[in-house]
């Protein structure tokens, strides 16, 4: 029995043990932590297990597909933390972005706090931890942890699991798709998942403001010759209207550029602060966020600042 193996049945001996449960996925979902938070509920209904599932923000509406969606509260007072004696945090290489920093490292000595993720390691939070970030996604975590105790996959879980890999690998075209990737993805397939489905709710639901903002994006596209970059912006403006998953995946899609090592979108948001999005194909670009405060994976990483945008002749620079 591998050292993963054995967390995995760990973690199988918590949840059995556990009274209450508390799962909680990043702020601003994606597909790979509601996917992960889905498919564990599915397991926990199974078991008949008391449980509360929480994100800060609201996932969005193309991801209603996924089973017991409706159940993931925003509301933080919906639930008092200390009630809940298993805390399993899904995709979520930062605690802040937990949104729930100071209940998770204050917890009661009888709470016990499990972190199921991909990203590259930040700092010590958690009793037991299973992070790879060479996985793919979180999703193929929970896979193996199914995997590991026997669990039967449904199609609930086929989908869930399906579509945190699909939206982390841009429908498999990321370099951190891998072999293992595509065996997951093909059992999936087998225990019923619809990928067409899960490509229609998740890629294919771009608005007309959406596609704009995709667009300006693409037409401020430049190249910092000196470090071989392309570089683009998106104002407030650009984006007004446009939902956050909209611009998810748009990175990903311009990363593509021929014979650049890799590309930044810098996003204005509100409060004076500038998101930016890294992504390569080929170079380790995380080293870059980290210098700018933020993380991430190499092929994939991001940093927030403070500032604004303000074009200066052909040129944009943040002020």
């Amino acid at each position: 029995m591998t050292s993963v193996n054995i967390l995995h049945n760990r973690i199988y001996a918590k949840i059995r043990e556990a009274n209450k449960i508390f799962l909680v996925t990043h702020e601003k979902p994606d597909g790979d932590g509601l996917g992960s938070i889905c498919a564990m509920m599915e397991f926990l209904i199974s078991l008949d297990k008391n449980f509360f599932a929480f994100c800060a923000d609201k996932a969005p509406a193309n991801f209603n597909f996924l089973p017991y969606i409706e159940r993931v509260e925003t509301d933080k007072s919906k639930f008092k933390f200390s009630d809940y004696d298993l805390i399993i945090v899904f995709d979520c290489g930062d605690i802040r972005r937990t949104r729930l920093v100071e209940e998770i490292r204050n917890r009661n000595k009888s709470q016990f706090v499990i972190n199921i993720d991909h990203h590259p390691k930040i700092d010590d939070w958690a009793d037991l931890e299973v992070k790879n970030a060479q996985a793919a996604s979180t999703t193929e975590l929970i896979f193996d942890f199914f995997k590991a105790n026997k669990v039967r996959i449904n199609k609930h879980v086929a989908d869930s699991i399906l579509t945190g890999i699909s939206v982390d690998t841009g429908n498999f075209l990321f370099p951190a798709t891998t072999d293992k990737t595509m065996q997951i993805s093909s059992e999936m397939l087998e225990k019923g998942a619809k990928l067409p489905r899960i490509m229609e709710k998740t890629w294919r639901n771009k608005s007309l403001a959406g596609l704009k903002a995709w667009g300006a994006a693409m037409d401020r596209l430049e190249i910092n010759k000196e470090y071989n970059l392309a570089v683009t912006v998106l104002t407030q403006a650009d984006v007004e209207g446009v939902s956050e998953e909209e611009l998810e995946g748009m990175s990903n899609f311009l990363s593509n550029l021929r014979g650049v090592t890799g590309v930044m979108i810098l996003f204005e948001k509100p409060g004076g602060m500038i998101k930016g999005s890294i992504r390569s194909a080929k170079s380790d670009i995380a080293p870059l966020a980290i210098a700018l405060g933020g993380g991430g994976h190499s092929k994939a990483a991001g940093f927030v600042i403070e500032g604004k945008l303000e074009k200066a002749g052909e040129r944009w620079r943040i002020i």
